[in-house]
Formats: structure tokens, C-alpha cells, sequence
């Protein structure tokens, strides 16, 4: 049957799209023929040198709409696409860039995913949470430069108590002898010794699992909330550039920042939970266990299972009539007696 022609109203932005057009004017080896219909005001041509095509033609005094016809013009036309090409490969390069700063988050928060839910014992790390957390609030309520009689003693036992369950009582002559690093340590034995007496309240076994639930919820909802965060950061980096800064150096930076500020939320919550949580009484399980059945029964009741059916109201007695004598007695019409309320 021989080849196809094929005609085109416009050229695509890539070469290779162009290409694949002319590669199927050919049909089981026979040769095909393929031709191109461009206007000026193609975004190809507009962006990329209309302006200096429509001067040649006012000069050769060329009528608009008279077609043109000459090989600088394919070479310009491939030029353009050449120029679109590797901007949407520097847009495709930056993007990976950017992608590459998450995926370093996710490895993180992966693999402590894996740790909770392979079972991995995790006392130990979370005794290093508790560390962590009181550098931190030393850090946050003391100054090293300053007297430890200037330092926000109300502010941070108060903190101790709210957060985390956690009574720091410590004498006023002791608070004159303690420096930065001797408070650290007595916070966090504190803060050991209030967790292992919930390991004793809930004994062992029954603290790994609390200890694993409270964990993976706590990072899944920080992680949702920061994935959030980075997508707005990410939406509007680019206005850094106004003032002269790299927008792909300030996301990674603003990045690392958010990320470290979102695992030390994720500690704080997690042992501030472990803390602060208590065991169910067997009453209270009992009362919740009959709660949750009532529930149940109420919400059968609702879906109208049972075979219990709303009867029909019947009138008692002969419709009384508009014009009729009213009823009551009064020797009025219904309509202006009775029927009227």
C-alpha cells in the first residue's frame, strides 16, 4: 500500500516527538513523506525568535500569511527545541535535587519504622531519649555563664511536672553547688527512675508493647505533619531567590532544621506519654466493655432491625367536616370554632 503522508500543524517542543511523527509516515519498509504547517505565533516561534522572523519578512516586503519556505528556518526551528530541551532537563535535574533532600528524611525515619516493628527491644533508647530531653531543658532554663541562683528554677520544674510527670525536688543550698552538667544527670536519674516505676506498674511485657504502640504512633504523626511542612517550604523557597540566595541551598538548610526539630518533638512526645500514662483498672474496662455494647445495641436499635414497626394513627370517630356543627357544642360551624386552632 505504500507509505503515509503525514501533515502537522506544529512542531513539538522535543526533537524526539517529531521524530516518532515522521517514523510512522513509513509502513512495512515502504517510504513515507512527512510536512510541517507552523505560524509565527506558535509558542515554539514565539518565544524563540518570531520577532526577528516577522522583521525579515517586513523587509523582503513579504504579505502576511504567504508561506515560507528555507532551511534556516527548519535549523532555527531545531535550535529552539534544542534550547527547550535542556531547560526541561535543568527543571527535571533540579527537581531531583530537591527530591534527594526527603529521601535522606525517609532512610531516617524508615528505618526506625523497621526497628519498632521488627520487635527491637528499645529501652535502651528510649533511657537515650531521656537523655537527650534533659540537655535540652538544661540548655533551654539555665545559662553557663550565669549563677545557678539566676537560672529559671520555677520555669524548668515546672516544665518537669507539666510534660513529663516528673517531681524535681532539689534544696536550695544543694541548687548554689549544681552546675550545668551535675543538673543534667540528676534530671535525667530522676526521669529514669519515674520510668522504670512504669515498667513496674505495668510490668514488663506488657511496657514493650505500650512502649512500641506509643512510639510508631507518635513518629507516623510528626512524619505526616513534617512530609506538610516541607511541601509549603518547598512552594515557596523560590522567593529567597529574590535576595540573592540559592533557593535549592536555604531548602536544604531549612530542611535539616525542620527535620532535627521534628525527631526532637517525636522524643519529647514519646517519653512524655510513656510518663504520664496509666493502666486501665479492671472496673474501668468493665464500664468501658458495657459502653461500647450499649453502643452496639443503640446503633442495631437505629437500623431498625428489630421487627417492632411504628403503627399507623387512626382517627377515632367520623371525620367532622368544615360546615358541619362543631363538636364542642357551641352551635358554630367546625370551620369557626374548633377548626380553627
Amino acid at each position: 500500500m505504500g507509505g503515509l503522508h503525514i501533515l502537522s500543524i506544529e512542531r513539538h517542543e522535543s526533537r524526539r516527538i517529531d521524530n516518532q511523527l515522521r517514523g510512522r509516515s513509513g509502513r512495512q519498509g515502504d517510504l513515507g513523506s512527512s510536512r510541517f504547517y507552523l505560524s509565527l505565533e506558535d509558542d515554539l516561534l514565539r518565544i524563540f525568535g518570531s520577532d526577528r522572523i516577522s522583521g525579515i519578512m517586513d523587509k523582503l516586503g513579504m504579505d502576511a500569511g504567504e508561506p515560507i519556505e528555507h532551511s534556516m528556518l527548519s535549523k532555527a526551528i531545531e535550535n529552539a527545541q534544542r534550547k527547550v530541551e535542556a531547560h526541561n532537563f535543568e527543571i527535571r535535574k533540579h527537581l531531583l535535587d530537591y527530591d534527594d533532600v526527603m529521601n535522606k528524611q525517609r532512610e531516617v525515619i524508615y528505618s526506625q519504622r523497621r526497628q519498632i516493628l521488627t520487635g527491637k527491644d528499645m529501652r535502651e533508647e528510649l533511657y537515650g531519649f531521656i537523655d537527650d530531653i534533659a540537655a535540652d531543658l538544661v540548655d533551654t532554663y539555665t545559662d553557663e555563664k550565669g549563677l545557678s541562683e539566676e537560672w529559671d528554677w520555677k520555669a524548668l520544674e515546672e516544665r518537669l511536672l507539666g510534660r513529663f510527670s516528673v517531681r524535681l525536688d532539689i534544696p536550695k543550698e544543694e541548687k548554689e553547688d549544681l552546675d550545668q552538667a551535675a543538673l543534667e544527670e540528676k534530671i535525667a536519674t530522676v526521669a529514669r527512675h519515674a520510668y522504670e516505676n512504669q515498667i513496674t506498674l505495668f510490668g514488663d511485657e506488657e511496657m514493650a508493647r505500650v512502649e512500641r504502640f506509643i512510639v510508631l504512633q507518635t513518629l507516623d504523626n510528626l512524619w505526616k505533619d513534617h512530609l506538610l511542612n516541607m511541601d509549603h517550604l518547598r512552594e515557596g523557597i523560590g522567593l529567597v531567590g529574590y535576595g540573592q540566595k540559592d533557593p535549592l541551598q536555604e531548602y536544604r538548610r531549612e530542611g535539616y532544621d525542620m527535620f532535627m526539630a521534628m525527631i526532637q518533638r517525636f522524643r519529647e512526645e514519646s517519653i512524655s506519654l510513656l510518663l504520664r500514662i496509666r493502666p486501665m483498672r479492671e472496673r474501668e474496662t468493665e464500664e468501658m466493655e458495657a459502653r461500647r455494647r450499649k453502643q452496639q445495641q443503640s446503633m442495631s436499635y437505629g437500623r431498625g432491625d428489630g421487627d417492632d414497626k411504628p403503627k399507623t394513627v387512626k382517627r377515632k370517630g367520623q371525620k367532622v367536616g368544615r360546615n358541619d356543627p362543631c363538636p364542642c357544642g357551641s352551635g358554630k360551624k367546625y370551620k369557626k370554632c374548633c377548626g380553627r386552632k
